[in-house]
């Protein structure tokens, strides 16, 4: 059920500065690094001047390890993976996290940071981390925290059930276009079922702990610790929030429960990292902090995502006359030579826009593309062939644009590591509201250049305008 987005009036306030002092005082005692392993380069659009890694060698997570911040993210891109592959990719990683803690006699947490709407390798993910990390300490992880909740998408958990902001509305998650995702649907909306959805049944709902907003605005740190230390074999513990003083509040009872010897693993959205780790507030980003190497050149923005927001979203920056936009038809994918000359024909257009000056705009057809075999992989390998098609066009451009935006999970993932060749990037802040921006380190194809983030289900319509605004100003 549909509620209007003024329920928010009706929780009591929190002396937030008071809420502030307790969780700095319990994160100071806490001396595990925080390993975020992030399915999609978006997961860091809540913080700034923390490493992301691309790569998940021993020496990218001896750098993370021997970093003063408390935490770093190792981008896996898994949302863009298979199943298999995704299991691969998390037994390598927790492997290689465990030797470097050992070498470096440091303790550690893993977070799974996914999508705030809900989708991605549930449980697979968790429970592959879980494994490994009890094989490596010989500690038991007791519990699973769930923290979809993430303020600056609009996505708010109230009552244990996940609502998408449209508006001044507040829509069930299950009622939205992100849970008919054709490779990671669901049916529910209240995480206590979505949980039992996902795991099969292995975990019921009625098994659910749930950490209440009234509890949470109460102040009851000690009931709300007491919740979490009652927690064992793996059960789900639900986080409801919609503010951040209400992630302030769960994690100081959090960091006393772990404290007294409580393991966790945690399945969440962005902005509970933000939390743990400390990070600070800071206004968006100007112009001046992201571009440190003025050119005469246009900039790039391309676009894989295909929900109803990008679209939308691609609408109204056509609004702006100054840039360019070239449409890649992806319907051609199934014909390899005809998708080569497509994807030629778009390169040569979009190098021709950035010689002259001028912002280019490289977007695949609306239309969502399918295998029309009914096998979800086979779909995510079409989209994958697609993305790949995407990255090339900034991966083999010959100039070097102004600044990079890329729209969408996947096709970050893939303009990042692919076609910007980046292995470390500093992530300098927000450019628009959960939305945020790298600067690619010294090893990448256009050093120094701001890459743009852009998730494909955050932001108002006008919001990939404005950014693109913020950058050609």
């Amino acid at each position: 059920m549909t509620i209007k987005a003024d329920i928010f009036q009706s929780y009591p306030a929190i002396d937030e500065a008071a809420v502030d002092a307790l969780l700095q005082k319990e994160i100071a005692a806490n001396h595990q690094k925080i390993v975020v392993l992030d399915d999609d380069p978006t997961g860091v659009q809540t913080v700034h001047d923390i490493s992301v890694y691309t790569t998940w060698d021993g020496d990218s997570i001896r750098q993370g390890f021997e970093e003063e911040n408390n935490l770093f993210y190792i981008m896996t891109n898994s949302r863009g993976f298979t199943a298999k592959e995704t299991e691969a990719a998390h037994k390598e990683i927790a492997q290689v996290v465990a030797e470097v803690a050992k070498e470096t006699g440091k303790g550690y947490l893993f977070i799974s940071r996914s999508d705030s709407t809900l989708r991605g390798h549930y449980p697979l993910e968790t429970v592959i981390l879980k494994e490994a990390y009890e094989a490596h300490t010989g500690k038991t992880i007791d519990g699973e925290i769930l923290c979809p909740f993430f303020k600056e998408g609009g996505r708010f958990t109230i009552d244990d059930i996940h609502y998408v902001k449209y508006g001044e509305e507040l829509v069930p998650a299950a009622e939205t276009e992100f849970a008919k995702d054709k490779t990671f649907g669901y049916t529910q909306s209240d995480i206590k079922d979505y949980v039992e959805e996902k795991t099969k049944g292995a975990y019921k709902a009625a098994d659910v702990t749930s950490i209440a907003l009234g509890d949470i605005r109460a102040m009851d740190y000690d009931k709300i610790e007491a919740q979490l230390m009652a927690v064992t074999d793996f059960n789900k513990i639900i986080v409801n929030a919609v503010d951040y003083v209400d992630m302030k509040v769960f994690c100081v009872a959090l960091y006393r429960a772990m404290a007294k010897g409580t393991t966790f693993m945690f399945r969440t959205a962005a902005a509970i990292v933000k939390v743990m780790g400390g990070v600070t507030d800071q206004p968006l980003l100007t112009r001046e902090q992201m571009v440190v190497k003025e050119t005469d050149n246009g900039g790039i923005i391309v676009v894989g995502s295909h929900t109803e927001k990008t679209s939308q979203q691609v609408d109204a920056l056509k609004e702006n006359p100054n840039i360019v936009f070239v449409e890649l038809d992806a319907t051609l994918v199934a014909d390899e030579a005809a998708f080569t000359q497509e994807v030629n024909r778009c390169l040569a257009l979009e190098e021709a826009a950035i010689r002259a000056g001028k912002t280019v705009c490289v977007y695949t057809t609306r239309k969502l593309i399918t295998a029309d075999t009914g096998d979800k992989e086979d779909d995510l390998r079409l989209s994958v062939r697609i993305s790949d098609a995407v990255q090339s066009l900034v991966g083999r451009l010959s100039v070097v644009p102004s600044f990079v935006i890329a729209k969408g999970g996947i096709t970050s993932s893939d303009v990042g590591t692919k076609a910007l060749a980046v292995k470390k990037a500093n992530v300098l802040g927000q450019i628009k509201p959960g939305i945020p921006v790298w600067q690619t380190g010294a090893e990448s194809k256009f050093p120094l250049t701001p890459y743009v983030i852009f998730p494909g289900n955050v932001g108002e319509i006008t919001t990939l305008r404005e950014a693109a605004e913020v950058l050609m100003a």
